[in-house]
């Protein structure tokens, strides 16, 4: 495998939400992560039906053993992967992996080097922490929810992109990664504990600061960076399509001015959220003048700070993604590519999602299972 992390052995118990999205970035970056799914059919009343297609990009990179894990031959088959691995990875509610004997004690005991990844929305301890909840909850309690959207209507979900995936997932990574180097060293593995809270609260450590400071209202859309700013807000056109402003820096917004002829003295006190209401029903009238493609005829690439709001057919075929190639196609399936680059370690492109099990055996013969005993796993039905 290509990329940074190349060599590194990683066994992922699968589940949704961010701890695929962990395992799927550490298999960008050239780690071997081996996925345990769950025997049988894994998208059996799912609200989420690409799992187990060519659609799970989040699956990509990575080969599958489907195991019972109900059966003692299982969870031992799950035990000597883990005995080889830098890294296990679980995202079930506390307590899941230990009433299976894959709990933290059991595999640092034959792993002492183990790094044991576990994420969850309301951490391993706390109150909360067997509750059941989802994204949207764990933001609403780290305060983020509360800041995000318009002042008139409730706050609105902010995909689920602050806490499985920012908070969630990439927390995962990078707290994995920083465990495996200090293994490395020490030659003592650990457990990291991801928490959803955790991480979108994290994540809100700027928004924190400035309140600190005085310089954030808890009022949504009353701030520079919430749509409160009239020079950092989005836009409709004349066309229905959307436009993003981000023009905060004085020389920024000068030629915002300039390029768009306003010359009203209005404009030049901006700063003064008295006024912000009627300058953003200047510039929302200025915007709906023309069509979002006039708009970036006009205004992309330059001192700005403009962008057009694409959607997902749109942002593939943009320009800049394309030159940049920051979505690939992979069997058919436009996608982020791997994201950061490296200029010495560049990971390969990601290979197609395996539906769940279709690499069992090879998986295990891979890792120093006999012919004999994937043989007794089959009929065992294990496998």
């Amino acid at each position: 495998m290509a990329g940074p992390l190349a060599g590194v052995r990683v066994v992922e118990m699968v589940g949704i939400g961010p701890c695929p999205f962990a395992a799927m970035m550490l298999a960008d970056m050239g780690a071997e992560v081996i996925r345990i799914d769950r025997k049988g059919n894994p998208g059996a009343d799912s609200p989420y039906p690409v799992l187990g297609t060519r659609h799970d990009v989040m699956a990509r990179g990575r080969r599958s053993l489907a195991l019972d894990l109900k059966q003692p031959a299982g969870r031992c088959a799950a035990m000597r992967l883990i005995e080889q691995a830098d890294v296990l990875l679980e995202g079930f509610r506390p307590g899941v992996m230990e009433r299976l004997g894959l709990g933290p004690d059991d595999c640092l005991e034959c792993n002492p080097k183990l790094v044991y990844g576990r994420v969850t929305g309301w951490g391993q301890s706390g109150p909360l922490a067997q509750a059941a909840g989802h994204d949207i909850n764990y933001v609403a309690l780290s305060g983020m929810l509360y800041s995000t959207g318009r002042a008139d209507s409730p706050p609105p979900p902010p995909l689920n992109l602050v806490g499985d995936f920012g908070g969630g997932g990439m927390m995962l990574a990078f707290g994995v990664v920083c465990a495996v180097l200090e293994a490395r060293k020490s030659g003592q593995g650990q457990v990291v504990d991801a928490a959803m809270t955790d991480g979108a609260a994290l994540l809100g450590a700027m928004m924190y600061g400035l309140r600190g400071a005085g310089s954030w209202s808890g009022q949504r859309e009353g701030n520079l960076l919430d749509g409160g700013a009239p020079f950092y807000d989005t836009y409709a056109c004349s066309d229905g399509k959307f436009v993003a402003i981000g023009a905060i820096e004085p020389q920024f917004f000068a030629t915002l001015l300039t390029l768009t002829g306003q010359s009203d003295p209005l404009f030049m006190k901006r700063w003064n959220k008295a006024h912000w209401p009627e300058l953003h029903e200047r510039f929302a009238a200025l915007f709906a003048t023309r069509t979002r493609d006039e708009w970036c005829r006009l205004l992309e690439g330059t001192e700005v700070c403009f962008a057009p709001v694409l959607d997902l057919e749109e942002a593939p075929r943009h320009p800049h993604n394309a030159a940049r190639r920051t979505f690939v196609e992979i069997d058919g399936v436009t996608q982020p590519a791997p994201a950061p680059r490296f200029s010495r370690t560049a990971p390969a492109t990601p290979g197609v999602p395996s539906s769940p099990g279709a690499d069992s055996e090879a998986v295990l013969a891979d890792w120093g299972f006999t012919a004999e005993s994937i043989e007794a796993l089959r009929n065992g039905e294990v496998i």
